[in-house]
């Protein structure tokens, strides 16, 4: 809109999602503290919208650490779908599988990061199970992310985000092994603790490579005092120190070279996507911890070139973070507000849009983020893959239970979800690292 600033903009498309009261179907919104529910209230088609009006105060619960204990799937346990959908276990004995990505040809690549390793599996469209299961390459340092370059059906590489650098193998169509080793494109910031997440996209011209890169810390304990001149030589809300080159979303070109920061104060933008039609870039996103059960959502939002989301002054526009009252008021009317707020500490993680035809027309071109599930939360939530609700390409700030059923009790989990991606015969795929296995969703 002409005149108007990206908060304007931002702020535009939460008072418009306020005004949506009902989704598509029989159920109804749950809105401010309703919304604030935990995995007892989790089922498939249950819908949520929360904006910034509905945030509580710093400190209005305590923080809790509840780490939950992973266990062995109940045989007779299935993840849950809504009505219409059938879901049946694609692969299993999977080591840790996160991010997956469709291949042009129908492949499916599993990135098991705890092996650094990577694994091609092979199906016949419409099959339940992968008739080929192939290690494509081994000793990569902590892989996460994975792009294939350039975009369309004859791609020439396959870019790995390892925890420290951007890498690339040569790739033809059908490889079920990379053909030699791999050249490294661009080095990361990277640590011996902090995020260690790093994805990969590339922007429909092929001309730029986006990698996202976590923070160190939770709230930016270690910054200190800036350097002189850093926020008028610096993008906006840039961070510095170890924090250098962290918390945001960087850009090069396909070669590496020519890096810049793309958009800053994202604390743990772990999943990236670009959504198509539009070409823009997603970041599905980890909010800090320690500030209560409803402090800080994570988010699903649309990020722009020159963005500055707020980590870790501020969060979800203005409101100023506890640990740094009046340390940087030149941001605080600067910070845009993401699209889609999510119940806070759901550790969203992959994800992709649904460009198959499978599923009812209605959801051609929605996106679904994993929901890897809360550890700092009094009553669990996330555990679960949810729906991204947009309207004509336009987020509306609602977000809905798709896939649910991984939690068995208040402390016991059997899956985390970590990778979605849509397979080439339309079915949507999910990773789970608690059991190493990947479902199969498909329309009935």
């Amino acid at each position: 809109m002409p005149g108007m600033n990206l908060v304007s903009v931002s702020l535009a498309a939460v008072l418009l999602a306020a005004m949506t009261v009902t989704g598509s179907g029989a159920e109804p919104v749950l809105k401010g503290a309703d919304a604030f529910g935990d995995w007892q209230r989790d089922k498939p088609g249950t819908i949520r919208l929360i904006t910034p009006q509905d945030l509580p105060k710093p400190g209005a619960t305590p923080s809790s650490s509840n780490a939950p204990r992973v266990m062995t799937r109940p045989a007779s346990v299935v993840p849950q779908v809504p009505a219409g959908f059938k879901i049946e276990l694609f692969a299993s004995g999977l080591s840790g599988p996160r991010i997956i990505r469709t291949a042009p040809n129908g492949d499916i690549f599993v990135v098991e990061t705890s092996q650094g390793r990577i694994r091609v599996l092979r199906s016949a469209a419409g099959a339940s199970k992968p008739a080929t299961n192939e290690t494509y390459a081994t000793g990569l340092t902590r892989p996460f992310g994975i792009a294939f370059f350039p975009n369309g059906d004859n791609p020439q590489w396959l870019y790995v985000a390892n925890t420290d650098s951007v890498v690339r193998f040569a790739y033809r169509s059908g490889d079920l092994k990379a053909s030699g080793k791999p050249e490294t494109v661009a080095s990361l910031p990277h640590s011996y603790f902090g995020h260690s997440t790093r994805d990969i996209v590339f922007t429909p011209d092929n001309k730029r490579m986006l990698v996202s890169v976590g923070s160190v810390g939770n709230a930016g304990e270690g910054l200190g005092r800036a350097p002189d001149g850093w926020s008028t030589e610096r993008p906006l809300g840039a961070a510095w120190g170890a924090e250098t080159d962290r918390a945001a979303v960087l850009a090069f070109d396909p070669d590496g070279k020519n890096q810049k920061l793309f958009a800053t104060g994202i604390r743990n933008c772990v999943g990236l996507a670009i959504q198509p039609g539009s070409g823009t870039p997603w970041c599905s996103t980890n909010e800090r911890d320690s500030r209560g059960d409803n402090l800080v959502p994570d988010y699903v939002t649309r990020i722009r070139e020159g963005a500055f989301y707020g980590w870790p002054w501020f969060y979800i526009g203005g409101n100023e973070d506890p640990a740094h009252v009046g340390a940087r008021p030149d941001l605080k009317d600067k910070v845009t507000i993401p699209d889609v707020l999510l119940q806070a500490h759901s550790a969203s993680l992959g994800i992709t849009f649904y460009t198959g035809s499978n599923f009812p027309p209605e959801y051609r071109g929605d996106g679904f983020a994993a929901e890897h599930g809360s550890w700092n939360r009094s009553r669990r939530t996330g555990y679960k893959v949810v729906r991204i609700r947009l309207k004509d390409g336009v987020p509306t700030g609602e977000y809905e239970d798709f896939v649910t059923g991984f939690v068995i009790g208040d402390n016991e989990v059997w899956g985390r979800p970590v990778g979605v991606t849509v397979a080439n015969d339309g079915a949507l795929l999910v990773s789970e690292d608690g059991n190493g296995t990947i479902w199969r969703i498909s329309h009935e």
